[in-house]
């Protein structure tokens, strides 16, 4: 069994008050380091057998029609997971 990730981001000139919010908290924990934080959402799609190239394409139609807004987002990732559950940078954005 086969596993894509999507990922999906707020337009880059939208309002992201989550995203605003974590970035205002981070340093009341101690994590001084960042300035901004844009928060998005990640699906993963199991699929039977291998992810192809024709798995893919149908995964970023399925994000671009039904897993993101796209007035407001960006599909900015749809790869295949790598072997972990947190594959975080893995695999190239298609």
């Amino acid at each position: 069994m086969g596993r894509v990730v999507i990922d999906v981001m707020p337009k880059p000139e939208i309002l992201d008050p989550q995203g605003k919010a974590v970035v205002g908290a981070l340093p009341r924990l101690g994590f001084d380091r960042f300035t901004g934080v844009r928060q998005g959402k990640r699906f993963e799609l199991e699929v039977e057998g291998e992810v192809t190239p024709e798995v893919l394409e149908q995964a970023r139609r399925a994000a671009e029609t039904l897993l993101s807004n796209p007035v407001i987002e960006d599909v900015v990732s749809v790869r295949e997971a790598s072997g972990g559950r947190d594959d975080a940078g893995a695999g190239a954005d298609a």
